[in-house]
């Protein structure tokens, strides 16, 4: 079984490449300079070439400050490139697996949003990735769009490296604490493409549509970085107090979404994939990116 994977060099491409897949299944994983996915031609060939039994494109423009002025380049990524790859994988009947994100929801909504619920994207990385889910529902009805958020792993940048670092190098943190959500695991957001692009692959009559995967439970990013730091602390790691801020005292040039609080249940119903707790999944990358916990005695 030959599966394509776009955006291997990402934090999920990198996970996706290192899971453990079934036997006999072989991963394709082109990068940028051997396939740019915004040629339309271009995937066209590449999808010529083997008779892949899914796709899963998990490449986007994910600078979202800087989405606000390279307008082009991020719809050229989050929504042509995904058009593209609908249309070509569509008239090949090829399973598409799109990776999006929380947001293409505005963030002023209570609880947890449902796949379902209305989008109403505030950025221009927001607005571009609803066109890219738009383009995929559109031209391939063979798809699973899987919304994510806070997505962190040892790999590349993200928040936990990210506070990692300033704890390092800094007496004490500010960070903001009236935005929520739920932190997401690559590693775990990667098994549960892998097994929702097996499942396509495998079955006609398998589930297709919009789902949401992120690790369970909510906190703000104050909690969430406190979390990291004591965490890190467990394992010999240096840690230092996290003040709370608003949003208002830490600008950006694109609006997040307050609530990025995003349901998993039509996720579980449909592959029986439930998400543990965030928690748990930031032990095991602070395991690879500190070490293991110390022992408390002596």
């Amino acid at each position: 079984m030959e599966i394509l994977i776009l955006g291997g060099a990402g934090q999920v491409g990198t996970e996706l490449r290192q899971a453990s897949w079934p036997e006999g299944v072989r991963l394709h994983a082109p990068d940028r300079a051997s396939l740019d996915i915004t040629d339309e031609a271009a995937l066209a060939r590449v999808l010529d070439e083997r008779p892949y039994a899914a796709v899963i494109n998990a490449a986007a423009y994910t600078a979202v400050d800087q989405a606000e002025t390279a307008v082009g380049a991020a719809w050229r990524l989050n929504a042509l490139a995904p058009a593209y790859l609908a249309a070509e994988t569509g008239r090949r009947a090829i399973p598409l697996v799109q990776v999006s994100t929380d947001y293409v929801f505005d963030g002023t909504g209570t609880g947890a949003y449902t796949p379902e619920a209305p989008v109403n994207p505030q950025s221009v990385y927001g607005a571009s990735k609803a066109a890219g889910e738009g383009a995929v529902r559109s031209a391939n009805p063979r798809h699973a769009i899987v919304r994510t958020a806070w997505v962190v792993s040892p790999h590349r940048s993200n928040f936990v490296r990210t506070m990692l670092r300033l704890a390092a190098e800094r007496e004490r943190l500010s960070v903001v604490d009236d935005q929520r959500g739920c932190p997401t695991s690559a590693a775990d957001l990667a098994a549960a493409l892998r097994l929702i692009a097996l499942r396509l692959a495998a079955d006609p009559e398998a589930p297709t549509g919009t789902f949401h995967c992120v690790n369970a439970g909510v906190t703000t990013w104050c909690g969430f970085a406190r979390a990291i730091l004591a965490g890190a602390a467990r394992r010999g790691g240096r840690a230092v107090p996290v003040d709370p801020i608003p949003t208002r005292a830490y600008p950006t040039p694109a609006r997040r979404p307050a609530n990025s609080e995003l349901s998993t249940a039509s996720l579980t119903a449909a592959f029986g994939i439930a998400p543990r707790p965030w928690g748990a999944a930031l032990e095991d990358i602070l395991d690879r990116l500190v070490g293991p916990v110390r022992s408390q005695e002596g």
